[in-house]
């Protein structure tokens, strides 16, 4: 995708950016709750303006605001009605079907003033994205459905991108980005939110995303590749119970093939982090989560196949590095305390006849006869 230059010394194309976020998809608004511990940025800095070039922010989110009824849902339809520009929308929580049945509704916020009834979660998306400048996801419901979504569910539910399509794009034509995790990464969320507004503003290019519209610099390796423990499985040595500092993977860890970055960054100010405290991963960034990583704790059926390989090669790399790790540990045999030099160092102008030649003293040669 084409990319305009950016001057990184221009002001911002707009003075005001405001964020609509939804948390009336089908969830439980844990993801809104794990942003408060964001730090990088954390959402206070964003919207009290200490963020350099950024323009003044305006937050709209249910769990966090202080407005309640018609003074929150006021930007909401001014929103709807284009008197809010620009908006980043943000959706949190997996989009239900709403035409599977007869009557009724999944989720709702709000009532419309000309039914008086409940504007569906649905119908708010279809009001809010066409005129957003930008469409973010926040957490594994809303951007490939979750556990909402999962095989049995009597919902239909799916992410944004199922509803709205793969290929949608908004106004500026950026596509739907999808920040997935169960919930978000406080800082992964905040970080993306940061990436749009300054291209909302001009101030940043196209935003990098992989093939399941993740940012590729927070998802593009997996969280083995980033794990304290993966030294453990290149040596084929894994915990077979929890409390072990071990490689996890015979335990039910997915690392070797999810995209996190988790092990890397934690969750608050770089501590925490599912495998970093002993916890498995279970596949909460991945679209094929929930269904294709149960049962939980059970071992991966690739984890069988690849322990086995690395065991054997395993086995002989830690005896190796044993024989090494004991040699290394040993200081140099000339390092002690008895009266001759025993480095390999012969001075000229110092020693005390034992091994080392006399300070000013001639050379003594000895010699051979025949």
């Amino acid at each position: 995708m084409k990319t305009s230059q950016v001057v990184a010394d221009r002001p911002s194309a707009v003075k005001e950016i405001h964020v609509v976020w939804m948390t009336t998809g089908l969830s439980c608004d844990g993801d809104s709750v794990s942003v408060t511990a964001a730090g990088l940025p954390s959402i206070e800095d964003v919207v009290m303006g200490a963020i350099p070039g950024l323009p003044k922010v305006h937050l709209h989110n249910p769990v966090l605001a202080y407005e309640v009824g018609d003074d929150f849902m006021k930007y909401w339809f001014a929103a709807a009605e284009g008197r809010l520009e620009p908006f980043v929308l943000v959706l949190e929580g997996s989009v239900p079907n709403e035409e599977i049945k007869a009557e009724g509704y999944w989720a709702a916020m709000g009532t419309d003033p000309n039914t008086g009834q409940p504007i569906t979660t649905n119908e708010w998306i279809e009001r809010l994205a066409p005129k957003a400048t930008a469409v973010v996801c926040a957490g594994t419901c809303a951007t490939y459905g979750g556990i909402h979504a999962m095989q049995g569910n009597p919902t239909g539910a799916m992410g944004l991108a199922d509803y709205l399509g793969w290929n949608w794009r908004s106004k500026a034509g950026i596509p739907i980005v999808n920040v997935p995790g169960c919930p978000v990464q406080p800082d992964n969320m905040m970080e993306t939110l940061l990436y749009l507004l300054y291209q909302v503003a001009g101030l940043s290019p196209m935003i990098p995303l992989d093939d399941q519209l993740r940012p590729t610099w927070l998802f593009g390796k997996t969280v083995h590749e980033g794990c304290d423990r993966g030294s453990y499985y290149e040596q084929g040595d894994f915990a077979h119970e929890y409390g072990s500092p071990k490689c996890l993977v015979k335990i039910g860890c997915w690392g070797p093939v999810v995209n996190c970055n988790v092990t890397k960054r934690g969750w608050m100010d770089g501590i925490g982090g599912c495998p970093n405290v002993g916890g498995i991963c279970i596949g909460c960034t991945m679209p094929g989560f929930p269904d294709k990583f149960m049962p939980f704790m059970d071992e991966p059926p690739g984890a069988t196949f690849s322990s086995m390989m690395i065991g054997s090669y395993g086995r002989l790399i830690r005896s190796l590095r044993g024989i090494t790790n004991r040699i290394v540990n040993q200081e140099p045999k000339w390092r002690h305390s008895k009266p001759v030099l025993t480095t390999g160092y012969h001075p000229k102008y110092y020693g005390n006849g034992n091994g080392a030649h006399n300070y000013g003293a001639p050379r003594r040669f000895e010699t051979k006869t025949r």
